[in-house]
């Protein structure tokens, strides 16, 4: 006996993996392999090393401290502009070329996963986040951009957690790259002068935390009050580096 004509389309239609990713958005389509924002921020912490180096910074703990290293007793005395300027010195230069790569790839990330306002933001409340743990941590001195880029990597793993059903990440190379920077950088942690694992895992907690609220504008743009709440952010931004600088220029 025939089916009736028609009746083979109103059979159900069985739902395949494929059907489901193609509702999904290619995280890295479109991905600046130039992302302006960072490549910025990394030109900044290699000017400041150069400084570092000509002021003969590295060679001792005082000249360090002299510099704008974190310390305890100094944050203490009211010197709190050194929670945002450490985080632009480094103790080597392996220190800053590993920090530096690090923040190309997870920079490339979160600038493209949130929009500049918002990767800065991320990557300032991350790296104050770094410094005041480094604090509770250890009585310092302690320098470096790790604790901020931890930030980014705790933001993205938050990204991809929250937004798995939305996001597809392609080159997962780049994860276990990331993994093998974290490894390397607690275990310098452990074993440089300058370097501690409290600003690590600060930054990586604030991150994460700051991750959460943040829009992906891969997903979908900012809306007004978003984009006047990061503005409002910027300010503040603006404002403390403003405070960094006086601090560090009229140093004792």
């Amino acid at each position: 006996m025939s089916e009736p004509a028609g009746s083979a389309a109103e059979r159900p239609l069985r739902i395949t993996p494929d059907m489901l990713l193609s509702r999904r958005v290619d995280f890295e389509r479109r991905m600046r392999r130039f992302p302006p924002m960072t490549v910025a921020l990394i030109a900044l912490l290699a000017v400041v090393f150069v400084v570092e180096a000509a002021s003969h910074a590295l060679e001792s703990a005082p000249a360090i401290i002299a510099m704008g290293a974190l310390t305890r007793a100094q944050v203490a005395a009211g010197e709190y502009w050194r929670l945002l300027s450490a985080t632009l010195l480094h103790g080597s230069l392996e220190h800053l070329i590993g920090n530096a790569i690090a923040l190309f790839i997870l920079g490339m990330i979160c600038e493209h996963a949130f929009g500049r306002g918002q990767f800065v933001v991320l990557y300032v409340l991350s790296g104050l986040a770094g410094s005041v743990l480094s604090l509770a941590w250890g009585p310092g001195p302690s320098v470096g951009a790790s604790g901020a880029i931890f930030g980014l990597q705790g933001a993205s793993i938050v990204l991809f957690r929250q937004h798995r059903d939305r996001l597809l990440l392609r080159d997962r190379r780049v994860g276990f790259v990331l993994l093998i920077w974290a490894v390397f950088t607690v275990g310098a942690g452990l074993m440089t002068p300058f370097i501690d694992n409290g600003a690590h895992i600060g930054g990586a907690l604030g991150g994460a935390f700051v991750g959460r609220f943040l829009q992906p504008v891969v997903l979908r743009p900012l809306v007004p009050e978003q984009a006047a709440r990061v503005r409002r952010w910027l300010w503040v931004i603006a404002a403390l580096a403003v405070y960094t600088l006086l601090g560090w220029a009229y140093r004792s």
